[in-house]
């Protein structure tokens, strides 16, 4: 890792104003931001790692864990809410035995919660990686992990 951090941080050596531009660069080539990267970092721009972790934890699209190979995004939405979306993040979580923001120790799955995904009319609802799933219930969510284990997701 610290050749390819070399690599990546050398045209931004001593630049101000570069921060976030460097933090998503190192996260896109990483998959996150490690803490030796963060201290790497650090030291390219020359500020203290106390400034590159509040810029991390101000932006919601910087990670400092590894993310699964595939993201599981729950809606929280009114809808979704309304129709039983508690209870079908609650057997997601039980499946893949992870919590919200969790990745499980394979690195295949992370949960993540969002606002609205915009299927409302297919309340409950969720997405993996980019198939949409509505009408979801608990007892839906053993078989939807099965297929998509075997490569047959489909969009709601």
């Amino acid at each position: 890792m610290e050749n390819q951090l070399t690599n990546l941080l050398a045209p931004y050596m001593g630049q101000k104003g570069v921060t976030i531009q460097v933090l998503q660069k190192v996260q896109e080539e990483l998959g996150y931001l490690p803490r030796e990267a963060i201290d790497e970092i650090a030291r390219s721009l020359r500020i203290p790692p106390s400034e590159i972790f509040g810029v991390i934890s101000f932006y919601s699209q910087f990670r400092t864990t590894p993310r699964g190979k595939h993201i599981v995004r729950v809606c929280r939405g009114t809808a979704c809410h309304v129709r039983g979306g508690g209870a079908v993040l609650d057997q997601i979580k039980r499946e893949l035995n992870i919590e919200e923001n969790e990745t499980t120790p394979d690195l295949e799955y992370t949960i993540e919660t969002v606002a609205c995904i915009g299927a409302c009319a297919l309340a409950p609802a969720m997405v993996i990686d980019e198939d949409t799933f509505g009408q979801m219930t608990p007892g839906k969510i053993p078989n939807l992990f099965v297929a998509q284990k075997q490569g047959e997701g489909q969009d709601a």
